[in-house]
């Protein structure tokens, strides 16, 4: 059971106790600086600080109290305060503070309730304001028309205000709503992208060398245990990740997910041994002062060559393939390339694959090219910005190694696993 932490007891306290704190405070203050106090404060005819105090103390506390749960009662209060001023023929100058008191409940009756109360709050202090003209014209009392419709344009301006309020509200709340959706739209392609290039590659493996063991079954019965072998081996991985990943997925009920850390760069050597049962020998050459990625940059750099080499495992029928992975002063350079005449299956640019892969280059702010060989094949090249360390020196000569189709150098061995 989920218990939302209860707010300290003084968010608790509702704001007419505030209200009443603060006007109880001003009158215990005027009893020790004026001569009868009691006295004073219930007089008619005294000045603003007397009797029309109280009644503005007494407005503004039941308004305070009545202001969430019954904002109707909360403007009529006010208005009741006004009416009641008006009486005061000496002193009647609270009476605009009363009603302009009702026009803030209006307002925000207006940015916060139903449009049916707010109609409603609005119609009350106009009405209120009608009966006082027409009552003040036959009994010959001297109205000013101008006066009254000085109040009721400001009853206007406050149902404006809270409209405004309103409105205001709503559009934040859909902007919310729609950046909701953009977040949960993106987390889903992150997970469908995850699970293509994951899933593809091993299950990829697993039928090439299922086929292969059914093939010589009957005559190679080591081979057919090579291959039953490295089914097992790629499944068992290909369940690790997929557990990881449905972890991470359920981290929001409560529940602890696998610490398994995600791929990188240094995992490429079993990925060509697993190539290498499937039939495709890979080049592996590193370049550069090989050094710890961030995250992002290390999973990218893994995924795409796993998705290339899956690739080529899948369409390009040839047996021999080249990685490089270049390290450089602030960018990684990845190149696959397809040593074979073997033809890809699909035109550059389609797909789930080379989408997926041109997508994580760009959320890096990276080049990604792929595309067919002049001379046969197929080559796939990247280039991940490589963010700076903090303590970096800030002198240090920038240099990006470019994508290109060059050899490996000549003081560096290739990684060469298969058949």
């Amino acid at each position: 059971m989920i218990t939302e932490p209860r707010p300290p007891l003084l968010r608790r306290l509702p704001a007419g106790v505030w209200v009443a704190a603060f006007w109880t405070a001003i009158v215990v203050f005027r009893f020790f600086t004026r001569v009868n106090e009691l006295h004073h404060l219930f007089d008619y005819q005294g000045n603003t600080e007397d009797m029309p105090l109280v009644v503005t103390a007494l407005v503004t506390t039941l308004v305070a109290f009545l202001l969430v749960r019954l904002p109707l009662a909360a403007v009529a209060v006010a208005l009741a305060g006004g009416v009641f001023s008006l009486g005061m023929w000496t002193q009647p100058a609270t009476a605009p503070v009363q009603f302009l008191i009702a026009e803030a409940v209006v307002g925000h009756c207006v940015a916060t309730r139903s449009r049916l109360l707010s109609t409603l709050a609005v119609a009350m202090p106009l009405a209120v304001l009608a009966t006082l003209y027409a009552w003040g014209a036959v009994n010959g009392y001297p109205v000013s028309p101008y006066a009254y419709l000085g109040l009721a344009a400001t009853v206007l301006i406050a149902w404006l205000i809270g409209n405004t309020v309103r409105q205001g509200r709503a559009h934040a709340e859909a902007l919310r709503g729609r950046a909701a959706e953009q977040a949960v739209t993106a987390e889903r392609l992150r997970i469908a992208r995850e699970l293509h290039d994951m899933v593809a590659h091993n299950i990829g493996i697993i039928a090439i060398q299922a086929g292969m063991g059914s093939r010589v079954m009957a005559t190679q019965p080591a081979e057919t245990r090579n291959a039953l072998d490295a089914i097992e081996a790629t499944s068992r991985e290909t369940l690790a990740g997929l557990r990881r990943m449905l972890g991470a997925l359920r981290q929001g009920e409560g529940e602890s997910a696998p610490l398994e850390v995600a791929p990188g760069v240094e995992e490429l050597d079993r990925l060509v041994e697993r190539t290498a049962g499937a039939g495709v020998r890979v080049a592996l050459t590193r370049g550069g002062e090989v050094r710890p990625l961030p995250a992002e940059v290390d999973l990218a750099a893994y995924r795409i060559v796993q998705e290339s080499v899956t690739n080529v495992v899948k369409h390009s029928g040839t047996r021999d393939c080249r990685v490089t992975v270049e390290y450089g002063a602030e960018r990684l350079a990845v190149t696959v390339v397809d040593l074979g005449a073997g033809t890809p299956t699909a035109t550059p640019g389609t797909g789930y694959g080379l989408a997926g892969m041109r997508e994580r280059v760009a959320l890096l702010h990276g080049e990604f090219s792929a595309g067919p060989r002049p001379g046969g094949g197929f080559r796939v090249a990247a280039l991940l910005p490589i963010p700076a360390a903090p303590d970096a020196a800030p002198d240090a000569a920038p240099t990006a190694p470019a994508v290109a189709e060059t050899a490996a150098p000549a003081d560096q061995t290739p990684l060469e696993v298969g058949p």
